[in-house]
């Protein structure tokens, strides 16, 4: 035998007295039962596939319409109220049909629009093609959002002259009477806070301050507003219905466990991120808004929202 032969012959016997064959090094390891272990890297592979699949339906949201009634003896007759917050120019099918669709589904009688229809960065495009769905159709009335203001002076000017070509409505400190078919209720409306930074003279405190002296308790009084989080203020002024936006919902939701994630100008679990809230006689609907591809982070369990409000005598 050779000396090459002998030390083949040494190295097996090696291996077989340590068990440590090259097919039992590339073998998964065993735990005690005998059974094949998986490696960490495995672990965590199937979880994260096994957290995606979880999660996935909750990123796939259609555009709901969510309904809410509020009742007063002083409305006589009743009002169908489309509330549209938070389009942020984002796109609802062609020509924005699927929106204008849900919203003649609905039959309103007026549209209210709170505010971040226009985006300070998507094109105007289909804001436009929204508006134009919508102009003639129904009395249409518009606050700006923040978003507006920050698209800075020259295209704050521009969207609001698309305001004008489609006769839309633009409340900054005023009022107007909608019908109910036997009576009256006031709109009243109000700017974005921001706007002081294309429109100094037009201020929110400014604005705020006018249409508290035009509250009547005789009358019921409905402000159109942006931002949700100054809800105190809207009960001591004496409106009984506040309609706002802004929020988007929280962004992310666990449905009976978190109503939102997080919101702009309240931070992380917004305590108005979006539905009914009453306070001191004042009754305040949040929208979750329509923003889908204008945002940072995608919504979950969130989805984007056409809100109706229908107001009625306590006796109808």
């Amino acid at each position: 035998m050779s000396d090459q032969e002998m030390l083949d012959s040494k190295d097996g016997l090696g291996e077989k007295r340590n068990g440590n064959s090259s097919s039992e090094k590339n073998s998964p390891k065993k735990d005690k039962s005998g059974k094949k272990r998986i490696g960490i890297k495995k672990k965590i592979g199937i979880a994260i596939l096994v957290l995606f699949l979880v999660t996935l339906p909750g990123y796939f949201l259609g555009l709901t319409v969510r309904t809410y009634e509020v009742r007063d003896e002083r409305i006589l007759g009743s009002l169908r109220i489309a509330l549209v917050t938070d389009l942020h120019s984002c796109k609802y099918g062609e020509g924005q049909k699927e929106l204008l669709t849900k919203i003649e589904e609905q039959k309103p009688d007026v549209i209210l629009l709170g505010g971040d229809i226009f985006d300070d960065k998507l094109s105007d495009v289909r804001t436009e093609e929204f508006l134009a769905g919508i102009s003639g159709k129904y009395p249409c009335y518009y606050v700006t959002g923040n978003h507006e203001a920050w698209a800075g002076g020259n295209a704050y000017r521009m969207k609001m002259e698309i305001l004008k070509k489609y006769d839309i409505t633009k409340l900054s400190g005023d009022s107007v009477l909608l019908e109910t078919g036997s009576g009256t209720v006031r709109l009243c409306g109000v700017d974005d806070p921001d706007i002081i930074l294309v429109q100094a003279a037009n201020s929110f405190e400014t604005e705020f301050a006018g249409l508290r002296e035009s509250i009547s308790e005789e009358e019921f009084t409905i402000l159109l507003t942006h931002r949700p989080e100054m809800i105190e203020r809207y009960a001591k002024a004496g409106f009984d219905l506040v309609l706002a936006g802004h929020a988007h919902g929280g962004q992310v939701r666990i449905p009976g466990i978190m109503n939102g994630f997080y919101a702009p100008n309240q931070g992380l679990f917004p305590k108005y991120a979006g539905g009914r809230y009453d306070l001191d006689g004042m009754t305040m609907i949040v929208s979750r808004g329509l923003a889908r591809e204008s945002t940072f982070f995608p919504r979950f369990c969130n989805a984007p929202e056409l809100v109706i409000i229908d107001l009625s005598g306590k006796g109808n």
